[in-house]
């Protein structure tokens, strides 16, 4: 286990509870991830139609045959590994249902296509992401690339590993950190609220580089390997963000709310900032303090 990874999360839950998977279920976990990949996913890359493409809020915001038929598929297969597990999957989800993680002994998220306008138009970047919670606290992450069949998986007691068939499991560790100018980060500008627009524009300049690859798996999975620094996410989703939180925890890294609360898989608002280390983590909260102002109402004209 990683020098730097935390103490596992079940010594905070509401019950005793034991390891959140053994080793034969994490297999099957993959192996069923895998399944979806090869039967409903990679199928459909660089052939879908336009009927297969809807879009959802808007024209950079869409869904597929892919990501509904994989999201199926890897419920019924969750559910009969685990028949009272509380699964929460991008496509079917509510805002009750999400609520309710937080009160789950056992919860499953599922994002079958993440960075699906990538998918959807033919580029490569693009993963899938589960994550099991307890009470909401992940404890068990998985990312995998069906383009290279890599699986990047961790859980509350163990490292970072990457496993590729055939192929010893490899551990991967975050990067050294350092100060701001040297950092490079991914930050999805556009899904901040508008008035943050102009002063997140505003700092780029200090740092080595801020980036987005619309594709939040790869951007945990680059971060939790040490190749880019830190990653803040908005628009929090737990489909999108709990098993990569987990994961980068897990290799190393520190991760918690731009406000310093501890991250949940059943939060909807705020900041989930996820970095090398806590001197890096706390150098780039402090230059995105501005996130946290409430924005300041123009004065009502009352003449």
């Amino acid at each position: 286990m990683s020098e730097k990874a935390s103490k596992p999360v079940s010594e905070t839950l509401p019950i005793p509870i034991s390891s959140a998977l053994t080793f034969a279920q994490r297999t099957q976990i993959t192996n069923l991830i895998r399944r979806a990949a090869k039967a409903e996913i990679m199928p459909r890359f660089r052939s879908l139609v336009a009927t297969e493409i809807d879009q959802k809020s808007g024209p950079m915001d869409v869904v597929t045959d892919a990501d509904r038929n994989a999201e199926k598929m890897i419920a019924r297969g969750l559910l009969q590994l685990f028949p009272n597990a509380h699964i929460v999957g991008e496509e079917t989800a509510t805002e009750d249902s999400i609520a309710k993680l937080a009160d789950a002994e056992m919860g499953f998220t599922i994002d079958p296509v993440d960075g699906t306008w990538n998918y959807a138009h033919g580029l490569a970047t693009f993963g899938l992401i589960l994550a099991m919670t307890r009470f909401g606290r992940p404890v068990f992450g998985l990312i995998y690339d069906p383009i290279t069949d890599e699986v990047m998986t961790a859980d509350e007691t163990s490292a970072t590993e990457i496993v590729v068939r055939g192929r010893a499991p490899r551990s991967v560790s975050v990067s050294n950190g350092g100060p701001i100018e040297n950092l490079s980060g991914y930050v999805s500008l556009y899904s901040l609220p508008d008035d943050k627009l102009a002063p997140m524009a505003a700092i780029l300049p200090r740092f080595q580089q801020l980036l987005t690859l619309r594709c939040i798996a790869h951007e945990f999975r680059l971060v939790a390997q040490g190749h880019m620094d830190f990653v803040l996410c908005s628009g929090l989703s737990p489909w999108d963000h709990a098993a990569g939180a987990l994961i980068i925890k897990q290799a190393g890294g520190h991760v918690a709310m731009l406000d310093g609360g501890e991250y949940r898989a059943d939060m909807r608002s705020g900041y989930l900032l996820c970095a090398s280390d806590a001197a890096t983590w706390g150098r780039v909260r402090d230059t995105m303090l501005f996130l946290l102002e409430t924005p300041i109402e123009a004065p009502t004209d009352k003449s």
